[in-house]
């Protein structure tokens, strides 16, 4: 069936607004990561050259480590500012781009809602899904707490996380919707959560386990030479990380909430000037004032 005229130009709008929001959140993900971050990551390279040269002194014959440590500061400078920059940026635009797609899909068909309160929603079931429940299993983390052999390996069973728990949570919304209707607005909501986070103890269960904080080194005789690795530097880290990740969706939940409403205004305004219909999005009226038989129109928290 072919969208009504004007629908493509609609979805574009909200792209781009989704792209925008997603590069302010960056900026400010940047900000936060530099501030908070990076201090434990650097802490963490420390250790990481710590064992390192460490390591070099027992294996010598005069137990004297090598004086190569400071080799790739530049590099390691430059990953901490340009390259996480430049990272956070470009995780935030997508994320944004993707945040706009589900509040396409989602303005004017999950009730009554503002599209200010339709964003902090999403930014909030996104967060709990693509981030912290996957991180619950799978928690990130700084350098020399990965071994080389076990990164690809732990990076596809993330990602397996992370689209499992999409995916479940978008199932537990749609069942929601359908429970709603019999056992009522608390009960429906309480029953699909629960399905969630069964669904989700289960998928935890069934994929393995990766535990490679380091021990302390030891030497021949079992005496320790080295610590191991900080337990409030890991703590802070995946603190950290994950305040990064709530300023993201926050702030695209803010901005892409505000720009749409303000949209939402503006197109109703347009419409009641014109006295004529405004192009639908998505087949349903999302941006338009008037009804139509299925009964969806603009959320009350949007009218003008």
């Amino acid at each position: 069936m072919p969208k009504p005229k004007g629908t493509n130009e609609i979805e574009k709008q909200i792209i781009w607004r989704g792209l925008l929001a997603g590069a302010a959140a960056g900026v400010l993900a940047f900000g936060f990561a530099r501030i908070f971050a990076a201090p434990q990551t650097a802490r963490a390279i420390e250790y990481e050259d710590g064992v390192r040269a460490a390591r070099e002194a027992m294996d010598s014959p005069g137990g004297h480590a090598g004086h190569g440590e400071n080799v790739d500061l530049f590099t390691r400078t430059v990953q901490m500012n340009i390259g996480m920059g430049l990272g956070l940026l470009a995780f935030s635009v997508a994320i944004g781009a993707l945040f706009a797609v589900v509040f396409a899909v989602a303005y004017g068909r999950v009730g009554d809602v503002s599209a200010r309160l339709l964003s902090l929603y999403i930014a909030g079931g996104m967060l709990l899904s693509l981030y912290v429940v996957p991180n619950l299993k799978y928690p990130a983390s700084p350098p020399a707490l990965s071994l080389d052999q076990t990164v690809r390996e732990r990076t596809l069973l993330y990602v397996l996380m992370v689209v499992l728990s999409g995916a479940l949570l978008i199932g537990a919304v749609v069942l929601a919707r359908r429970w709603v209707a019999k056992l009522g607005a608390f009960n429906g909501a309480l029953a699909a959560a629960g399905a969630y986070a069964t669904t989700m103890a289960i998928v935890m269960f069934a994929l393995p386990t990766i535990n490679e904080t380091p021990a302390p080194l030891r030497d021949a005789t079992g005496a320790i030479v080295y610590e191991g690795f900080p337990a409030d530097v890991l703590y802070y880290f995946r603190l950290y990380a994950l305040g990064t990740q709530v300023v993201i969706y926050t702030t695209i939940g803010l901005v892409l909430g505000a720009m749409m409403s303000r949209l939402v205004a503006e197109r109703q305004k347009t419409s009641s000037e014109l006295c004529r219909p405004i192009p639908r999005l998505g087949g349903h009226p999302a941006l338009s004032p008037e009804p139509v038989s299925s009964g969806i129109q603009v959320s009350s928290g949007d009218r003008v």
